[in-house]
């Protein structure tokens, strides 16, 4: 658990980070709102696609969201390596791209409605919070290698039990 202190310090450190960075690790300032930063990336990337979703036509839905998860991710290790450099904290709270991708993972090839919706938001947090084996090894991976691919694997756990739970109707309307 970090101190506060070492939030306090991190927090004003990252605005050293290029300014994309920042942005994107904090996914334009959600990484800054209290409490549970990581609550509120998951929250964002599930409001995020609900709204957009209903754009998108069904058959294109499932490339669009992984579309958006890869590039959440390729563009989130960088900026989060360059954040966590910048504030001297390995993995800081107010980085939360790492949630944005899991949570979108989770998500991919399940219908767009209110029970997946938060079953996905219940599940990834769940995970990301856990960690179980292997996710918490990843954490180690340097930079934001590390920050990102724990998340993704939560994502990837998520995913699994999420396409049970729709396999197994229990997820139906």
């Amino acid at each position: 658990m970090k101190s506060e202190a070492g939030v306090t310090s991190g927090a004003v450190a990252a605005d050293r980070a290029p300014l994309w960075a920042t942005l994107v690790a904090t996914f334009f300032g959600i990484g800054r709102l209290r409490p549970g930063p990581g609550t509120w990336g998951s929250l964002a990337a599930l409001l995020i696609w609900a709204g957009l979703s209903r754009h998108i036509q069904p058959d294109w839905q499932t490339l669009t969201l992984a579309l958006l998860a890869a590039t959440a991710v390729a563009i989130g290790i960088p900026a989060a390596t360059a954040t966590a450099q910048a504030s001297g904290v390995k993995d800081p709270q107010f980085v939360v791209i790492d949630e944005i991708a899991g949570q979108w993972i989770t998500l991919l090839f399940a219908p767009v409605a209110w029970k997946t919706l938060l079953a996905g938001f219940i599940l990834f947090r769940g995970f990301d919070i856990v960690k179980p084996p292997p996710v918490r090894q990843l954490e180690k991976l340097p930079g934001g290698t590390g920050i990102v691919l724990d998340d993704v694997a939560a994502g990837v756990y998520a995913l699994a039990v999420m396409q049970l739970l729709l396999h197994l109707r229990i997820l139906s309307s």
